[in-house]
This record gives C-alpha cells, sequence and structure tokens, in this order.
C-alpha cells in the first residue's frame, strides 16, 4: 500500500504526466544497457587551488525542476501504527511538508541570502573548501572560525552573522565584533567530497588551522556544535597557530569511569545518554558503519532525504511537540534543500564511518586550551560543570541558558549570539 501525495497545483499535474512519461523512455533507455547516473546534479563545482577564489551559489534550474518532478510522483508508505513521532515522522506530517517544497519553496530566495556574503573556495590537503568569510566593519573584530554538525550546515548560522559581524547594527558595542569564517565541513555543501579514506574530526581540525592561516589571521577562536564541537575539541588537541581559545554548545567530556553514586545533575546526564543510545541511536550506528547504502536511498529519493532530516529537527530542537515550534520550514527546507542539490547525503554520513565506526565516544579527553562552554536545555545530553572542569584544567566560561536545543544558532539566535559575545571577552586582549 502506498500513499499519494494530494496534489492541488493543476500545473504539477502536467509536469508530472511529463515527469512520468521521460521516467518510462529512461527505464527502456535502463533496460537496452544505459547506465544510472552518479549524481542527480547538473553542475559541477569549479576546481579548487590554494588560491582563494570567490564563489557563489548557482544551482541550475534544470536541477529545481527535477526536484518538483521527483515531489510531485512522491510515494509515501502508510501511517505509523503507533501514535505520534514514536516511529518517525508522521504521515500527514510528512505529506503537509513535500506539499510545501514542491509547491511553495523558493530555493532562489535562499541562494540570494547566502550570495550576499563573501564566499569562497580553496584547496586544503588535498580537497576543496567551501566557506563564508564575512569581515567586520570594525578593525579590532576578533577572528573566529564556526563549524557545524549533521544534518546541519552553513545554514546553522546565517541568523547569527549580522549581530557577530555587526554589532552596533544590533544595539551592542564595536566591542563584541567578530570576523567570521564559515567552512563546509569536507563532504558537506559546496565543499569537495573526499574520494579516500581518512577525514576524520582531526584532519579537519588541521585543515582549518592552514585556513585561518592561509586568511591572515594570526590570533583567533573557534566554534562548534555536534560534530563541529567534535572539530572544535580537535582543535584543542591540535593547538594549531594563532588558536586562543574555544567554545561549544556540546561537551564531550563523559566521565570516565562513571561515578559510583552521581549527584542529580550526574543522574540526569547519564540517563539522557542512556536514552539515547536505547532510543535515538540507529542513524548513528548506520552511518558509522554503511554509510553508503543509507546514502544510495537518501540520494535518489527527495522525500527520503526530507524525512531522514526533519525527523532530526523534531527529536533535537527545543520545541513543543512539533519542529516547527522552534524552527520555520522554510528554515528546515533551506538546510534540506542544501543538502539535496548538492548531492551529498552519503558523502556527509561518512564523518560517523571516519570517527565513530566503533561507537559513540562522548569524551574528548583532556584540553589544555582555554575552553569556554554554554548548556543549551534540550541538548541530546547535558554536562555537569564539574565533568568539563576534570576534563579542561582551563576552563573559563561556563553557562546553563534557559533555552534551545542542538541546533543552538539556528534556533536561539540571540541566546547564541550573547553567548558568544561573552565567551570571548577575556581574550581579545
Amino acid at each position: 500500500m502506498s500513499i499519494p501525495v494530494e496534489n492541488k497545483n493543476p500545473a504539477a499535474s502536467t509536469s508530472r504526466r511529463t515527469f512520468l512519461k521521460h521516467t518510462a523512455g529512461a527505464s527502456v533507455g535502463l533496460a537496452l544497457g544505459g547506465r544510472i547516473a552518479e549524481s542527480h546534479a547538473a553542475f559541477s563545482l569549479p576546481p579548487a587551488t590554494t588560491e582563494i577564489a570567490p564563489f557563489r551559489i548557482a544551482v541550475p534550474q534544470s536541477d529545481i525542476d527535477a526536484l518538483k518532478l521527483r515531489l510531485s510522483s512522491a510515494r509515501l508508505p502508510e501511517a505509523a501504527t503507533a501514535a505520534g513521532w514514536a516511529q518517525g515522522v508522521p504521515l500527514d506530517k510528512a505529506r503537509t511538508l513535500v506539499e510545501y517544497w514542491r509547491d511553495r519553496y523558493d530555493w532562489r530566495k535562499f541562494e540570494r541570502k547566502v550570495n550576499a556574503y563573501p564566499q569562497f573556495r580553496t584547496e586544503i590537503d588535498g580537497l576543496g573548501i567551501h566557506f563564508l568569510h564575512v569581515r567586520s566593519p570594525h578593525a579590532n573584530a576578533l577572528p573566529m572560525i564556526m563549524t557545524h554538525g549533521w544534518p546541519g550546515s552553513i545554514v546553522e548560522f546565517m541568523k547569527v552573522i549580522g549581530p557577530l559581524t555587526n554589532p552596533t547594527a544590533y544595539g551592542s558595542s564595536a566591542d563584541d565584533a567578530f570576523h567570521l569564517v564559515i567552512p563546509s565541513q569536507p563532504g558537506f555543501g559546496f565543499s569537495d567530497k573526499p574520494a579516500e579514506e581518512g577525514w576524520d574530526v582531526v584532519r579537519t581540525a588541521t585543515a582549518w588551522g592552514t585556513l585561518m592561516q592561509r586568511l591572515g589571521y594570526t590570533r583567533w577562536v573557534a566554534q562548534g556544535g555536534d560534530w563541529g564541537s567534535a572539530v572544535t575539541h580537535a582543535l584543542g588537541h591540535v593547538r594549531p597557530a594563532g588558536l586562543q581559545a574555544a567554545h561549544v554548545n556540546w561537551q564531550f567530556v563523559y566521565p570516565e569511569p562513571l561515578p559510583e553514586h552521581p549527584t542529580a545533575a550526574e543522574a540526569s546526564a547519564i540517563e539522557s545518554v542512556e536514552k539515547f543510545m536505547d532510543d535515538g541511536y540507529g542513524y548513528f550506528k548506520q552511518q558509522g558503519t554503511r554509510p553508503q547504502t543509507i546514502g544510495y536511498a537518501l540520494a535518489d529519493s527527495p522525500v527520503g532525504l526530507a524525512m531522514y532530516i526533519y525527523e532530526k529537527f523534531q527529536a533535537w530542537t527545543d520545541n513543543h511537540g512539533n519542529p516547527e515550534d522552534a524552527l520555520s520550514t522554510e528554515e528546515m527546507l533551506d538546510n534540506i534543500s542544501l543538502y539535496w542539490f548538492t548531492n551529498t547525503a552519503a558523502s556527509s554520513a561518512r564523518i560517523y564511518w571516519e570517527n565513530a565506526r566503533h561507537g559513540a565516544n562522548f569524551n574528548a579527553g583532556r584540553i589544555e586550551l582555554p575552553m569556554a562552554a554554554t548548556v543549551f536545555p534540550h541538548e541530546i545530553w547535558r554536562a555537569p560543570k564539574h565533568w568539563a572542569q576534570a576534563w579542561w584544567p582551563n576552563l573559563y566560561y561556563w553557562n546553563e541558558v534557559d533555552h534551545g536545543g542542538h541546533f543552538a544558532a539556528f534556533e536561539q539566535p540571540a541566546i547564541f549570539t550573547d553567548e558568544l559575545r561573552r565567551a570571548f571577552k577575556t581574550v581579545r586582549g
């Protein structure tokens, strides 16, 4: 049994018939020995060199049209047998999101938003790295590199670029200004996809050090969440030239061994980890062991990709039951569309293979670098401060805020911005 997506758009119906006609022709071609395309994307990234080359996002209209055709012919499963989100995205929520993506969402609007900021690509350690480089109008701004995670992207930081780079335009002081470097991780977005094993968080952290040096920064700080937090912890170990301090909104300081008589805060953290490992770990295990297999499904089906990411927005944001309580539909589709148009479902999933094929490890070890942290209340698990003090002897800033979840900058840009201003105030020198 399959549930079709309701099509209220007559033009889309015509497009669907055209799509089915072309699909039938393609099927004949395959039967006669035609080759399946390795990528649906019609565009290719420009080759990167060690020069810093300007870059603009320009997805071909043919790719946008092809997405809408795929969405018009989407086949959905029957409704779950359990209520709510217990088995994943509810059917009615899935249908609503697909219809919005097909009939109302405007990718070009997002393109214009991102292209308003300076973007570049440069080759580091054999890989083309895409990044935003937004310099503050204030000369004494502090350079900061910010790293996203999975299933996030540079989209997570779009709402904090203005307040962080130009604080006086948002009611704050020039003393709070940052120069921002926001790279797409290897295999994500408009960075190249690694063609060989080895791009773990340490290698990425080393590349970030090279990037900051190439940009001419001799004194800078770092920030990250999710896998971006893992990269930022790795920066704390690598200690590239110029790195002064780091801030993370997910703290990998899980104790080894666990306390025999945990406090209430410790018990809460341990319970959250156990819940994640029991009920939220399936994607992690799949991507840590067979990222290529799940990649085929997500590369071929925009609906599958959308629900795979949408479910995480529901599970990991600070909401009242629906992800739309924390993020707008447009914002979520900006992120989902970025994954679709770049065909990076498989390459981004490999970050788990590279770093976590032997299981989750929530302890990044002892870090001597000065560290700062903000704990958001709906994080997957929340570390007590004394756990961080045990692993970070130079912990100098710690705060627990009242709102926000795993996608901190995306969900709570004002709180996130204020936390970074506070965290790095003493580092500015």
